[in-house]
């Protein structure tokens, strides 16, 4: 059983199918399957069972699966230690960022990136924050940043930017001041579909108060969302964040409550994995961002 093969069978399982986990590794399809298949021979058991939309893992490859994670994220933690002896590190990090926030900033973030570490390689993945927490736990990121990601003792959360909730209404509707809970359930909305951390901490807020929405729609972006309220379908809920393009300023929009809702945007790092040089020069990097760009 050769580390390899580890890393083979384990980008096989992530992308879902040979065919994709051989563009992952830029492998040929055949030689792929055969060092699969050679680590099956070895262990004596059947890892993966083929199907009409991929491969899917029996159970001696789920049991593999976790130990194999593990020995791939002990051997990148050493050669990140060694190269953490030289003055310039290399290697490579992953940083999950959620669509909003990517947008504005992957630029600036690899920018500096790579003034800073010119050696190193830093990917960016963008994601729901639900998706991405799940993704750092699971050791396939080295940092996250999430709204309001829910508790958990694998994850450190430091927190980054609060900013308050808004009711966004179609061009030249005319909006109070303030918009209280109650009154939110008068108002025709487009609301990101679950799941989703706007979303979940809506629910949170309005759920035990009994104030239900009139949801015309639901979407899965931002954009989506503020292009039907330009259109005059409904209205949606975002913090001032998610208002930067230029057409977004006409939209009508008052802040929620008493009592106001706020979202959080945090920097999660796994608790179980050490910081390396490198992890800790880039999320310096993203503290240092202006996230209300």
């Amino acid at each position: 059983m050769e580390l390899r093969q580890l890393l083979y069978f384990v980008t096989v399982v992530d992308a879902g199918s040979f065919s994709r986990g051989a563009v992952v590794l830029d492998l040929a399809q055949p030689s792929l399957s055969r060092q699969i298949a050679l680590l099956e021979k070895d262990l004596g058991q059947r890892l993966l069972v083929r199907t009409g939309r991929g491969v899917t893992t029996t159970e001696a490859g789920e049991a593999l699966l976790v130990h194999a994670r593990a020995m791939l994220d002990i051997s990148r933690r050493a050669q990140d230690e060694l190269r953490e002896m030289d003055e310039s590190p290399g290697g490579r990090i992953v940083v999950g960022l959620p669509p909003r926030v990517a947008l504005g900033l992957s630029a600036p973030l690899i920018q500096r990136f790579r003034e800073k570490f010119p050696r190193a390689v830093i990917t960016v993945l963008e994601g729901l924050s639900v998706a991405l927490r799940e993704s750092l736990i699971a050791g396939r990121l080295d940092l996250a940043l999430l709204f309001d990601p829910a508790a958990t003792p694998q994850l450190a959360f430091q927190p980054l930017m609060r900013e308050r909730l808004l009711l966004v209404a179609p061009p030249k509707s005319k909006l109070p001041a303030r918009v209280g809970l109650s009154a939110l359930a008068n108002y025709p909305m487009v609301l990101p579909s679950a799941p989703n951390a706007i979303r979940h901490l809506l629910d949170s807020v309005l759920g035990p108060r009994h104030i239900e929405l009139q949801v015309l729609a639901e979407v899965g972006a931002v954009r989506t969302a503020l292009a039907l309220v330009a259109t005059g379908v409904g209205c949606t809920i975002l913090p001032e964040s998610a208002l930067g393009a230029s057409a977004d300023d006409a939209l009508p929009r008052s802040p929620i409550g008493p009592p106001a809702i706020w979202n959080a945007l945090v920097l999660a790092t796994p608790v179980a994995r050490p910081a390396t040089r490198l992890t800790r020069g880039t999320a310096q990097l993203l503290q240092e961002l202006d996230f209300r760009r």
